[in-house]
């Protein structure tokens, strides 16, 4: 007995089946995830480590190198990447498509940790992240209030971040801006000489004199008595009592008699404004397996509630970005595309049909072969994305495919005078090995790109496999309902002309009729003229394979979209501070905001993403705008035009250079579409061929923003020791190294606690006595005997140029020259450079 035998037989069996099928796969469908794109994991290992104050070459040579060494033998390693900068070393571990990314991130952590003794001491402990699509923030966030600026700071911090934090699906929230609070200790360098103390015994005093110890307990009986000993500063005017030498005489140096202490904020390193409104930023990101869109109203909802609880101090959250707002939009966009595509087909269903209940047969098919679909998903851990929700577009034709074929041949067994149930077996037996191999060709199709492995395969395999789910779940739809269906509601339909609607259907044969007619009188014509078909069907086929070579069609990885975002990045004098950073970006902020096109621009001065596999950049003279357009269909203007206008303007502004690129469809900027690296053991050479590139890289139509990875090199004043001199006035190179770090980078090893919280507290010199050249040179140190001499005196200290960004590919330098495309697709671009430098060759 054949399935379809058992289905028409037992129809209940079946109706419960499906019945079944429907209500698990809308159970499926309510507990399925939203995102934009399938999760996915590029094979890439990011190892991340600050070294705050050091300067590019520095942190290349003690940090950067060592680990290179270190990961350089892990197990499924394809290359190796580093990009070393003032303060931070960014370390990329490229692994081959096969390598468990798991492993060896666990693998990289155990080897890092094997050198850890060789790094500086001055470092923070290196951060090793694995790359994930999940690691782009949902939201971001400018938060404002009528506090003084460090109070907001400790009200965000302490207040605000952990009730979001703790939003169901949200993984992680990042501050960034604000004035965060800090106990200032400025040295004075006159007043250390004068009373002959070298700043490093300051530091070390306010260290020992901040204590906490413990110390044990004291057993009285069968009674423990717990010791507590802290000597920890509990208010800020008990550091200025701090003695810092008895001398001989009786008399005290304080440390008050120094230094002048202040409870005030730290040094900006970073600002943050939405819609040029100071505000501390607030980047909030998602759960591994949470739902984005799920997130952001929960979120939105949690800030609703904060603003009403601080409405006395007039909390207000801005949102910038909503990233969910554009993976609905794209869902709800598709959803309607398959709302429509159903629609269609039940017209044209109709149309060949004539029978409100054939149509209605087919139709059936549909839900009975879509929303089961939704159980394999869910068993699967897939989302609801673009790739599945265009899956599920793309089969609605596919899936009334199978059904079509064996309702239509029931039909004809019916005209041949037989019963329904009869005709139902016969028809589905008849026609059963047509309709699988209409399946199966589908499926030999699809089930291949599930297999892909990288990145087109992550991207790919959940569309693939809905594809294919669906489509086989057709053809039990089609082996069993259908024939179930037509069994017993089905019905020969007679046209007639009495009713309009046989009228209509009489119409439709008439035209069918004629386009077969038609048709068939081309088929002869081309039939009779064998030679000349075959001629033009070569000369088509050879055509199609020469539009890519000769530039008709172009290439690109993806196609970029209007979503309507933008990221502006701004770049300055290397040795611009960040207040002058600051005052350039509130000029572009300006030019942006009298824009009726834009709707908010989220800004970070001194603080800039660098791509979508590295990390994040903190410098003085880097700004990141985000800039949000209003949708594409209220304005005239594309989102690449709109670029181009607002670069032409911010280049009018003098001593700014500016990047416009459109957010990525996976809500990162795209990173240059056009990458070419210089690599070798000569900088020099490297830079000379790195310009070369560049310049022909200029004359390739379609290329914009040419311009090489690194930045440009930054004045630096550079301290070389004189050996001989040191020996003979007892000062070492520690000593020297430790006094110019506490000098003019500062310490603040020590924390001040107050209210259950922790404030740093920051030893330095005196902002007036860090300001040129001529205040190293003074800095006063103190030998074993009491004698004070100045760092001139035992050193050479002079201003040259240094990196401000030292690359490294296979621990071999090198310069990247990137290229943005405008107008034109990247692989025919890239093609076009590729070609200009093998005729430079």
């Amino acid at each position: 007995m054949t399935i379809t035998e058992v289905a028409i037989r037992r129809p209940l069996l079946i109706t419960v089946i499906f019945s079944s099928l429907i209500l698990f796969g809308l159970l499926s469908f309510n507990a399925l995830n939203y995102n934009l794109l399938p999760k996915f994991e590029a094979n890439v290992i990011t190892i991340i480590t600050v070294y705050r104050g050091a300067s590019a070459e520095e942190v290349q040579n003690t940090v950067t190198k060592k680990m290179e060494d270190a990961v350089s033998s892990l197990e499924g390693l394809d290359k190796v990447l580093s990009t070393s900068q003032e303060g931070a070393s960014i370390v990329q571990l490229m692994l081959k498509a096969s390598t468990n990314v798991d492993r060896a991130q666990q693998n990289a952590q155990r080897k890092i940790d094997q050198i850890r003794s060789q790094l500086p001491d001055g470092i923070d402990n290196p951060i090793i992240n694995k790359f994930s699509s999940d690691e782009t923030p949902v939201l971001r966030i400018g938060v404002t209030a009528s506090l003084s600026p460090t109070r907001l700071y400790d009200l965000v911090s302490d207040n605000l971040k952990p009730q979001i934090a703790n939003v169901a699906g949200v993984g992680q929230v990042n501050i960034i801006g604000g004035a965060k609070r800090e106990i200032k200790v400025n040295v004075e360098r006159e007043k250390l000489k004068a009373y002959r103390i070298p700043i490093g015994l300051v530091a070390q005093a306010v260290d020992n004199a901040n204590k906490s110890f413990p110390a044990g307990k004291v057993e009285e009986g069968e009674t423990q008595f717990p010791i507590r000993f802290d000597a920890s500063f509990s208010a800020v005017e008990q550091l200025g009592e701090l003695v810092l030498r008895q001398n001989p005489d009786g008399s005290k140096v304080y440390l008050k008699d120094v230094a002048e202490i202040a409870d005030g904020s730290e040094e900006q390193n970073t600002i943050n404004r939405v819609n040029g409104n100071p505000s501390i930023g607030l980047e909030v990101y998602k759960q591994t397996d949470a739902n984005a869109v799920d997130v952001s109203k929960l979120v939105r909802a949690r800030i609703a509630r904060l603003e009403s609880a601080y409405a006395s101090q007039n909390l207000k959250f801005n949102i910038a970005v909503d990233q969910s707002t554009y993976t609905l939009a794209s869902a709800n966009a598709v959803t309607h595309d398959l709302i429509i595509a159903v629609f269609i087909v039940a017209l044209v269903m109709l149309a060949f049909l004539h029978s409100i209940r054939s149509s209605l047969f087919i139709l059936v098919a549909l839900p009975s072969s879509m929303i089961p679909t939704f159980i394999a998903m869910y068993a699967f851990g897939f989302s609801l994305n673009l790739m599945t929700l265009l899956g599920l577009s793309l089969v609605v034709g596919i899936l009334v495919d199978d059904s079509i074929v064996v309702l239509e041949n029931i039909y004809r067994h019916m005209e041949m005078g037989k019963d329904r149930r009869r005709a139902a077996v016969e028809g589905r037996n008849e026609i059963g090995f047509t309709a699988l191999a209409i399946t199966l060709v589908d499926v030999v199709v699809f089930v291949p790109m599930a297999l892909i492995t990288g990145l087109i395969g992550n991207i790919l395999r959940e569309f693939a496999l809905v594809v294919v789910c669906s489509t086989l779940l057709s053809l039990i739809v089609s082996f069993t309902l259908t024939p179930m269906l037509a069994s017993r509601f089905g019905r020969l339909e007679h046209l007639s002309k009495q009713t309009w609607w046989s009228n209509v259907n009489l119409y439709v044969e008439k035209l069918l009729f004629w386009l077969k007619f038609e048709y068939g009188k081309v088929l002869h014509w081309s039939l009779s003229r064998k030679p000349l078909l075959f001629g033009v069907v070569i000369i088509l086929l050879a055509g199609s394979f020469v539009l890519i070579p000769a530039g008709f069609i172009g290439q690109a990885f993806i196609t970029q979209g209007d979503r309507g975002e933008l990221s502006i990045k701004l770049e300055t004098a290397p040795q611009s501070s960040i207040y002058q950073t600051n005052q350039i970006v509130q000029q572009v902020e300006k030019i942006l905001l009298n824009r009726k096109e834009v709707v908010n621009v989220f800004t970070n001065v001194g603080y800039v993403s660098t791509g979508s596999f590295s990390a994040s950049a903190a410098n003085s003279n880097v700004a990141e705008l985000t800039v949000k357009l209003v949708d594409k269909k209220k304005r005239d203007i594309s989102a690449d035009d709109f670029s181009a206008e607002i670069k032409k303007e911010i280049l009018k502004i003098p001593g700014v250079k500016a990047t416009v690129n459109q957010i990525h469809i996976t809500g990162q900027t795209a990173e240059a579409a056009i990458q070419v690296a210089i690599k070798g053991t000569d900088m020099k050479k490297i830079r000379e061929t790195a310009a070369m590139i560049k310049e022909i890289a200029k004359d390739i139509p379609g290329t914009q923003d040419v311009q090489f990875s690194v930045k440009d090199p930054k004045p630096e004043i550079e301290v070389k020791l004189h050996r001989e001199r040191m020996a003979q006035l007892g000062i070492s190179a520690a000593d020297a190294g430790n006094t110019l770090q506490v000098a003019f980078r500062g310490v603040d090893k020590s924390k001040f606690r107050q209210g259950g919280n922790e404030y740093d507290i920051n030893i330095t010199l005196d902002k007036f006595d860090k300001s040129n050249i001529n205040d190293v040179k003074k800095l006063a140190f103190v030998n074993n005997k009491g004698q004070v001499f100045e760092l001139s005196q035992f050193a050479s200290i002079s201003e040259t140029m240094g990196e401000s960004t030292l690359e490294r590919i296979d621990r071999l330098n090198s310069i990247k020259v990137n290229a943005g495309v405008l107008g034109r697709p990247s692989g025919s671009v890239g093609a076009d450079i590729q070609k200009a430098l093998e005729k430079r060759q």
